[in-house]
């Protein structure tokens, strides 16, 4: 285990990850999200093919046990990456990116609904403060009676939760995958379901894109196929436990990445928002790595230098 190697690694996939995000969400401007779907999906295939290969996992990638479970992943997973996609057509990056953060709460509450999971009472009034600070972002985009750029604030918002749902409940039914199925062939038969489900909204409004887009849509196929497997190479050298406070530098990304890109400047209610998140989220890692110590019988080890 190296976990500075693996702490790099994630690091460095979330900034490919919000480099993709900025990628579709130019695209979108012009296209459709279905459309945008297929090309992140499709053009990651070969990412993944080439990774198997290497590892020499191809036939491992290509085998399954449970064919539907996949299917399912599939529409479900491909279902919320169409409504970010649509998000980011109508939100800023960063707002769409911290809206994301309600999946890690969502999952929290599908645990104990769907698995039978124990959370006590620190953890719920961390998941309070996380919804509030979600809420605090949103509510400036909440208008029932405001013109044409409220409503499709509101709708933004909208497919923005309705994603962060689905991946919510994508990550529950991985839970139950990985009990069958290898993680070569979830990563795979995922670009597969998704690329075939992006490729039947094509009757719904495919445009010819001009090079540019174009090069943007194929693009982020590849950086979000890269971006992938350099988070599943993260945790081969670092535990989860240590990983997981990183993924809020990806809202940090995001605000640089919205500024240089699309001259979208963070408001003080955005950042109020983004720092209730990420204290709830820091503080629940922080208690179930002091719980996880105890467990084992050691002292917790702190994670700064």
């Amino acid at each position: 285990m190296s976990p500075a190697r693996g702490i790099l690694l994630k690091i460095s996939a979330l900034a490919l990850f919000t480099i993709m995000a900025s990628l579709v969400k130019a695209a979108v401007a012009e296209v459709p999200a279905g459309q945008a779907v297929f090309f992140r999906a499709f053009f990651s295939l070969p990412v993944i093919l080439i990774w198997l290969t290497l590892r020499k996992e191809l036939a491992t990638g290509l085998r399954t046990r449970q064919p539907m479970l996949h299917i399912w992943r599939g529409l479900i997973g491909g279902s919320a990456m169409g409504l970010t996609f649509v998000a980011l057509g109508y939100l800023a990056l960063p707002e769409a990116t911290l809206v994301g953060f309600v999946t890690p709460i969502l999952v929290l509450i599908l645990a104990v609904l769907m698995l039978g999971e124990t959370v006590r009472i620190f953890r719920w009034s961390m998941v309070v403060m996380g919804l509030a600070g979600v809420l605090i972002v949103i509510w400036p985009r909440i208008s029932l009676g405001g013109g044409e750029a409220d409503r499709l604030a509101m709708i933004g918002v909208g497919a923005a939760l309705l994603a962060a749902s689905l991946r919510a409940l994508v990550q529950i039914h991985v839970r139950r995958m990985i009990r069958t199925e290898a993680t070569s062939a979830i990563v795979f038969y995922f670009a597969i379901t998704v690329s075939v489900g992006g490729l039947l909204t094509a009757p719904f409004g495919w445009v010819m894109p001009d090079p540019k887009i174009l090069i943007y849509m194929i693009a982020s196929g590849f950086v979000g196929g890269v971006a992938q497997l350099l988070v599943t190479s993260a945790f081969r050298h670092a535990d989860a436990s240590v990983l997981a406070p990183f993924d809020y530098a990806s809202i940090l990304f995001s605000m640089v990445a919205g500024y240089v890109f699309f001259a979208e400047i963070p408001t003080m209610t955005m950042l109020a928002g983004a720092a209730l998140v990420i204290l709830s989220g820091v503080l629940i890692i922080w208690r179930e790595q002091r719980i996880g110590a105890r467990r084992d019988g050691q002292e917790p080890v702190s994670t700064q230098s």
